[in-house]
């Protein structure tokens, strides 16, 4: 498993008809090869789009009415704009679905930066403040939605890829940018720093249904965040296969320790959650004692 838009119809000639992935099964909806294999309208549509290796590819024009509206929200999300269709402009139903609510108050941004590779974004709902967590592309449309959801009180960043257009956020609802000191290169001018390898609360700021935790691998400066001790936000550390039903973490892609980040999954062995919500790869809501025991094999696995 490999990993790592704009709004406008994608107009067809002769020449971009030409950079069309050939995999693309014909039809109106299409990938052209400026994609980077980020997974995101894979994650979006996947009876619509597949994995070749080195790209994702039509491998089945939507049919059904979900299955439509499923490649339309690809298409927006897509961070390359390497997704169009032929025939239809973007509904302005398709732009309302996001940010798109996920479970209680959890919704998935969408409209992914390529500044992060297609990396997922999120927005928390919460009495006491509301949270991102990493950084979409900043939009005119989510910046009016997140406003009428109650704006923004904290940025969570889990770690340097993925900090986007984060600032841009900050500066506009005053939000506090909370990074670990070890990837702080990526956001200098953030205001919350964390420090060293312990779990850090802050129950008088933001309460006790937030959990940070540093888990050093991908990068030095890696961390994930447990909301309510139920969903774990995991930037780039943990991920989910649904091919093979497993846990997963992306070795080729880690840019610090892979046996660091080995140790930093076992941390995770002491903390309790049934959703993962990943930067890439897939989401996944699993039953508790089932979560624990795949993670265990995925521990397992990264000797």
């Amino acid at each position: 498993m490999t990993f790592f838009r704009s709004s406008k119809k994608k107009t067809i000639n002769m020449d971009n008809q030409n950079k069309l992935v050939p995999e693309c099964v014909p039809g109106d909806f299409f990938v052209d090869q400026t994609c980077i294999n980020c997974d995101t309208c894979r994650q979006l549509a996947p009876s619509v789009f597949a994995d070749q290796g080195n790209y994702s590819y039509v491998k089945k024009q939507p049919a059904s009415s979900i299955e439509i509206e499923q490649a339309n929200q690809a298409l927006l999300c897509c961070p390359t704009a390497s997704i169009g269709n032929k025939q239809e402009k973007i509904s302005p139903e398709y732009i309302d679905d996001f940010p798109l609510k996920l479970v209680d108050h959890i919704f998935y941004c969408g409209f992914n930066s390529r500044k992060s590779y297609g990396a997922n974004s999120y927005f928390i709902e919460h009495a006491n403040g509301n949270w991102l967590v990493d950084s979409p592309r900043y939009t005119k449309h989510l910046q009016n939605k997140f406003e009428q959801l109650g704006g923004i009180k904290y940025i969570f960043l889990t770690h340097r890829d993925d900090v986007a257009d984060s600032e841009n956020y900050a500066h506009y609802f005053g939000a506090t940018r909370i990074i670990h000191k070890d990837d702080l290169s990526a956001a200098p001018n953030a205001e919350l720093i964390i420090e060293g390898q312990n779990e850090y609360t802050d129950n008088e700021s933001f309460s006790s249904d937030f959990k940070i935790i540093p888990v050093p691998g991908h990068t030095q400066g890696h961390m994930v965040l447990l909301f309510k001790d139920r969903f774990l936000f995991t930037g780039d550390h943990l991920a989910y296969n649904p091919e093979s039903d497993e846990l997963i973490a992306f070795e080729d892609a880690c840019w610090y320790s892979w046996n660091e980040q080995r140790k930093s999954m076992k941390k995770l062995l002491n903390y309790s959650f049934d959703w993962i919500l990943t930067g890439h790869g897939s989401r996944a809501n699993i039953e508790k004692e089932r979560m624990k025991k795949k993670l265990l094999e995925l521990i397992h696995r990264m000797k």
